[in-house]
């Protein structure tokens, strides 16, 4: 199965809200939606990440389980997974948080904005940015 995108989310309202833009503005059509950084870290030891063929990994920071910034551990720690780019899609504006992000290896690091409208110009911005205009591996 292909997922273009893979969104490791806790909240059901910010994940379907992500899901919903990125389809509604037919930036992607799959997404797979791992709700806790314990079921990303199980999605990514169970085989092969590029066989689903991932274009992009959103990850929140705040997870429960595992934390975000364990799991973008975890995905840079596997090979192949080097080759998706990971944008960390966070609430936290924290200095510390983004520079554990960048450090653990995150290619971007974007704060969820509040308001209703700002955050689903940030999912489309974001989505257009790395999925129609960003070169990728193929």
């Amino acid at each position: 199965m292909q997922n273009e995108v893979i969104l490791i989310e806790d909240s059901s309202s910010d994940a379907e809200l992500t899901i919903r833009v990125l389809r509604k503005k037919n930036i992607v059509k799959d997404v797979l939606w791992l709700k806790d950084g314990e079921e990303a870290i199980a999605y990514l030891q169970q085989g092969d990440l590029l066989a689903d063929n991932p274009k992009l990994i959103l990850l929140d920071l705040k997870l429960p389980k595992v934390d975000g910034i364990s799991v973008l551990q975890e995905i840079k720690a596997h090979e192949e997974a080097k080759l998706v780019p990971v944008v960390i899609l966070t609430s936290s504006d924290q200095e510390v948080d983004k520079i554990s992000g960048y450090m653990s290896g995150a290619n971007s690091y974007v704060v969820k904005p509040v308001e209703y409208e700002e955050f689903q110009a940030a999912i489309e911005e974001v989505g257009r940015y790395w999925l129609q205009r960003n070169t990728s591996r193929e």
